[in-house]
């Protein structure tokens, strides 16, 4: 599922977009910006196709709220050009990618992001964060292992 969510700064805003994936609680992808323009769900797509840990994107199925930036056609035609399945919550249920706003509410409790001072070092935090979060970080939901963790554990051992 992917997301978008405000970080506040140094009395400035940023704002972060995710890619988490459901099955194994893993954030796949990730992008920052300082403006809430396509770029951001389109620049965090293009960082999904260039991780290495996912050979193709085809019949990828990608979930997110029907907010302008996943209704935006530029959106949907890269979804489509990237042979994605695109997904999206029923209209006032943001329950749908409770995930996605989970991985949020953990960043937002666990890292002091609003005492960063500059935009780089709020992206290396967040980036630190995320290493953590899928390396290091036990899930609940995962019966306290990390996202890696059940990765190694369903890849086939020859």
């Amino acid at each position: 599922g992917t997301d978008i969510t405000y970080v506040p700064f140094n009395h400035r805003m940023a704002y972060l977009s995710a890619v988490k994936d459901f099955a194994d609680g893993e954030v796949v992808a990730w992008n920052l910006t300082q403006h809430l323009t396509m770029d951001i769900v389109i620049d965090t797509v293009l960082n999904l196709k260039s991780n290495p840990s996912i050979p193709s994107l085809e019949d990828v199925l990608i979930h997110s709220d029907q907010g302008f930036h996943y209704t935006n056609p530029e959106y949907i035609c890269m979804i489509k050009d990237l042979n994605m399945v695109q997904s999206m919550s029923r209209k006032g249920n943001c329950i749908d990618n409770a995930p996605t706003e989970s991985f949020f509410g953990h960043f937002k409790d666990d890292v002091d992001y609003r005492n960063c001072k500059t935009f780089e070092e709020l992206k290396y935090v967040i980036g630190r964060y995320i290493e953590y979060y899928n390396h290091e970080r036990p899930h609940m939901g995962l019966k306290m292992r990390t996202p890696i963790q059940i990765i190694q554990q369903t890849i086939p051992r020859y």
